[in-house]
Order: structure tokens, then C-alpha cells, then sequence
């Protein structure tokens, strides 16, 4: 089964350009690009119980062995990204193709108005995929770049001002982070000879202790700027919340996510094989303080808004301060909880933006004052929000609870207090926030008058759902979110057991390395941590 390997990088690609063929048949791009999303998601399931059961999946391009050639590699983590993010990719493209036209709140409804929306959205998907897939430092920054390009045209589709101006910040701080990438890849050639992640991962124990450390704090801050650690979050409350709806839905919940990815992929199979390295030294210390700084900044941010989709921007950068935590634990427990949490919060993430779109598509405004009594007149969204509301918090039963469980039983299992009571007070404060929004949401009446263009009934009320709040198949592809965030929590067992699994393979490198060079490995190689 490694020829499944790369299908969820193929197929959304050879879709994207099927679907410029079709530009003027909407109908037809529609069916692709739902086809060809549907398709990765078998693929990655498959790839996923294959990777589970029989370890680590590889595919040499061209019959070319690694490191020779361009590898690609799917273990438990990377296989569980790829059904996370596929699903929510089908589910958010669902939602955009039932937003219809221009609305009272100024969205531009992207997909039906924009031949290039569905090509876009498909590379995205490709260079999202590629950058789970890729065992080799240059492939992913070309998935990067991918994804980037991608990210850069669903930004500013409808051309509004806030939307350029806003994207333009977003741009130039990407393109600062691929020139720092392209120059730690540089560098890391310069050092080892290679880009191969597993050859890497075999040579690194040959250089100093000093250019160790240097290596990791450089990916860690190229990476950063995308996963939108602190200091390096600031581009990110300014630029999501003026993207079309269902862009700043999958943005929400993948793009920051790929970053965390790549700061736990490269961590741990770069710096965590030598007792001198990651692990229970100084880059642990770094992330660690790095985490709870993330966590402050988000929730206080967040608390600080009347804007819904900003305030839900900030509290993305708490949810990353949180997989730092469990990531700078270095301990088997810390980084199943963070493969754990990291599902929990694509699922959440996206879910909370696509009811921010349904608030927008019902009221017209989605500033907190201007809106109000939403329990009554969409029931519906309010329901929506609650599940992934009281996950965010971590109120029990739900999957946040767990995620945050884990994580604190994780840092009080290192004796790391100071970073458990910062992530327990942040989590009381998220609750608060949260709070906030659902009264001023969904309960009381607005504070300020909602703008003229609110009272005007959008194009697309004629198929709303009753008191669903928005057309039936945005309603639905949000219900679909909401039904996964539950099943997450039916299963959270037999999930948290895959995550631990998972974290084992992250934390002996050995699993890694030997399944891509086979028997190439160097004797001297060690790992275990």
C-alpha cells in the first residue's frame, strides 16, 4: 500500500487543474473538488490503520532510496493529520458551496462568485497534505510555499480593503518565514550534507552541542511565525477575521496547526535522540516558557475584543501555547496529549469559525454589542456554538477537558507547576471569555444597533432552514463539525491510546530513521531519548 503514499497530494492536484479546465461550469468544479476531498479522506484512512498496524508507510519517488532521492513517509502522526485535515477540508469546501452570493455582511460568498476558488482550495489541500507526507526538509518547504501560495489568493478573494490591507501583513510575514527556512535548510546542508529527515536525524549527533541547540532554536522560530508563537502571533488577530468566511474556517483550524506540526516533527526526530539534545535541556526551557507566554497572550487578547471572529482568532493562539506545553515536557505523556489536543482543536477551531459565519449570514454583524438573543430567534446556532464553546473552556465531558486533563497530568507528572498553573488559570479564563460571547451573543438584546446593511435580508435567506440561521447546507456542514467534536469525545479512549502510539514513535527516532534508510542506518545511530 505504499502507492497511497502520495494520493493526498495527487489527487487534490490533479483536481485543482481538472477544475481550471472547468471554470465556467460551477457545477462541475464543485463535483471535483468534492470527489476528489472525498477521495483523500478514504486514502488517509487507509493510510492510517496501515501506519498503525504495520508501522511506518514509505515511498521512494522514482524508485530512488532515500536519502538519495525524494522520500515519502507516513507514520501514526503524520497519518492522523491527513484524516483530520482532509475531513475538515470536505467539511469547510460543504459550507462554502452552500454560503451562495453577497450577503448583508459583505462576504463575497467565494465559491459561487470566484472560478478560482475550488482550483485554490485544492492546491491548499495538496501543500496541507504534502507537508504531513514529506520525509525531507526541502519537500517541505515546498509544501509550505504550496500551501502559502494558496493561502495568499483565498485571503484577499472579493478585494475589499480591510481584506488587502490585512493580507498584505499576512504575506510579508510569510515571506520573511520562508526566507528564514530556506536559510536554515542552507545552513543545515552546509552542516550535514543532507535535507533527508531520517539521514538528518543520524547526523545531527555529530555536530557541537552549540550548533544543536542553534539548529533547533532556528526551526523553532521559522516554524513559530507560522504556528503564531509568541512574539510571532501578531500577524494573526489583524489577518484572519477579514478573510471570506469559510477561508478564515480551514485557516483557523489547519494552517497554525501545520506549523505545530512541523515544530514537533523536527524537534523530536532532529534534537530528541541524544541525551544532549532536546530533551530536559535548554530548548525544553525555551518552549516551555514559550507555551505559557502563547497561552497568556491568546486568552487575554481574546478577552479584550467585541469582535467575535477576532476574539476567536486570539483564542487559536492560546490552543498553540497549550501543544507547546505538552511538546516542552519532552515525556511520553506530554506528547500524546499534544497528538491528542491537536486533533481536539482542528475539530473546535473550525467548528467555532464556521458558527461565526452562520451569526454573520443570520444577524449581519458579528460584533458581540450588535448582536443578541440568538438562543431564540436560531436555536440552531446556538446549540452549534455550545459544544465547541464548552470544549474550549475544557469543561467536562467534553473533548477540551480531556485534551487539558492530559496535559496537566503531563506537566504535574514533570514537576512542572509554574507551566500547570498557568495553563489551569488561562483555561478559567478562556471559560470567562467564552462566557462573555455566549451572553452577549446568544442572550439579552444588542448594545449597539446592528449597521443598516444588517436589516437587509442576504440573497440566500430563501433557503435557509427555518430557525436553523443560515442556508441548509452551511447549517449542515456545521453540524457535521459538531457531530465529529462529539464523536471525539464518544471515542476518546481508543483515540488517546493511537496518540500514545503515536508519541512513542515521536520519541525513539530509531522507528523513524530505520523504517527510511532500512539498512542503511549508521551503527553509531541511537535514539529512545
Amino acid at each position: 500500500m505504499s502507492s497511497l503514499v502520495p494520493l493526498p497530494i495527487v489527487i487534490p492536484l490533479l483536481a485543482a487543474a481538472l477544475s481550471v479546465a472547468f471554470a465556467k461550469v460551477r457545477m462541475a468544479q464543485r463535483i471535483l473538488s468534492i470527489g476528489a476531498l472525498g477521495a483523500s479522506v478514504v486514502v488517509s484512512v487507509l493510510l492510517l490503520i496501515q501506519a498503525d498496524e504495520d508501522g511506518v508507510v514509505i515511498m521512494d519517488a522514482g524508485g530512488w532510496p532515500a536519502p538519495l532521492g525524494i522520500t515519502y513517509v507516513v507514520d501514526r502522526l503524520s497519518a492522523i493529520m491527513l484524516v483530520t485535515s482532509s475531513a475538515m477540508m470536505l467539511v469547510v469546501l460543504l459550507y462554502a458551496i452552500g454560503q451562495g452570493g453577497v450577503r448583508h455582511d459583505g462576504d463575497p460568498g467565494v465559491e459561487s462568485r470566484h472560478a478560482a476558488f475550488h482550483p485554490i482550495y485544492l492546491v491548499l489541500a495538496a501543500g496541507v497534505a504534502g507537508s504531513f507526507a514529506t520525509g525531507d526538509m526541502f519537500n517541505l518547504f515546498v509544501a509550505f510555499e504550496m500551501m502559502l501560495a494558496a493561502s495568499y489568493v483565498l485571503m484577499m478573494l472579493g478585494g475589499r480593503g480591510p481584506q488587502i490591507r490585512a493580507g498584505m501583513t499576512y504575506v510579508v510575514i510569510s515571506l520573511v518565514a520562508s526566507a528564514l527556512f530556506i536559510a536554515a535548510l542552507a545552513l543545515l546542508y552546509a552542516s550535514t550534507g543532507t535535507v533527508n529527515m531520517a539521514d538528518l536525524a543520524t547526523r545531527m549527533p555529530e555536530l557541537s552541542s552549540e550548533v544543536r541547540t542553534g539548529f533547533s532554536l532556528l526551526l523553532i522560530t521559522t516554524f513559530g511565525v507560522k504556528a503564531a508563537l509568541f512574539p510571532l502571533f501578531f500577524w494573526l488577530p489583524d489577518s484572519y477575521p477579514t478573510a471570506p468566511g469559510p477561508v478564515t474556517a480551514i485557516f483557523a483550524g489547519l494552517l497554525t496547526k501545520v506549523g505545530v506540526y512541523a515544530i514537533v516533527r523536527t524537534q523530536l526526530l532532529l534534537f530528541g535522540g541524544d541525551g544532549d539534545g532536546f530533551g530536559g535541556s535548554r530548548q525544553g526551557t525555551v518552549l516551555l516558557v514559550v507555551a505559557g507566554c502563547t497561552m497568556l497572550v491568546g486568552v487575554l487578547g481574546a478577552l479584550a475584543q467585541d469582535d467575535l471572529k477576532r476574539a476567536l482568532s486570539f483564542h487559536i493562539i492560546g490552543q498553540i501555547g497549550y501543544m507547546i506545553f505538552g511538546l516542552g515536557l519532552f515525556t511520553l505523556a506530554g506528547i500524546a496529549a499534544v497528538v491528542f489536543y491537536i486533533i481536539q482543536t482542528i475539530l473546535v477551531k473550525t467548528n467555532l469559525f464556521l458558527v461565526a459565519g452562520l451569526v454573520d449570514e443570520h444577524v449581519g454583524s458579528g460584533r458581540i454589542s450588535q448582536v443578541g438573543g440568538l438562543a431564540r430567534s436560531a436555536p440552531v446556532i446556538a446549540v452549534f456554538f455550545a459544544v465547541p464553546a464548552l470544549s474550549l473552556a475544557g469543561l467536562p465531558p467534553s473533548s477540551g477537558f480531556a485534551g487539558k486533563f492530559a496535559l496537566v497530568d503531563a506537566g504535574i507528572g514533570a514537576d512542572e507547576w509554574w507551566i500547570v498553573a498557568i495553563a489551569l488559570v488561562v483555561s478559567l479564563l478562556t471559560l470567562f471569555s467564552m462566557t462573555k460571547i455566549w451572553a452577549g451573543v446568544f442572550w439579552g438584546e444588542a448594545e449597539v444597533p446592528p449597521p443598516p446593511s444588517a436589516s437587509v435580508p442576504p440573497p440566500t435567506s430563501a433557503s435557509t432552514v427555518g430557525r436553523a440561521g443560515g442556508p441548509w447546507l452551511m447549517v449542515g456542514a456545521t453540524g457535521i463539525a459538531v457531530a465529529l467534536s462529539i464523536a471525539y469525545v464518544v471515542w476518546a479512549g481508543p483515540i488517546y491510546e493511537l496518540a500514545e502510539r503515536a508519541a512513542a514513535d515521536l520519541l525513539d527516532p530509531r522507528v523513524y530513521v530505520q523504517a527510511v534508510l532500512r539498512d542503511r542506518t549508521p551503527a553509531s545511530f541511537g535514539g529512545g531519548g
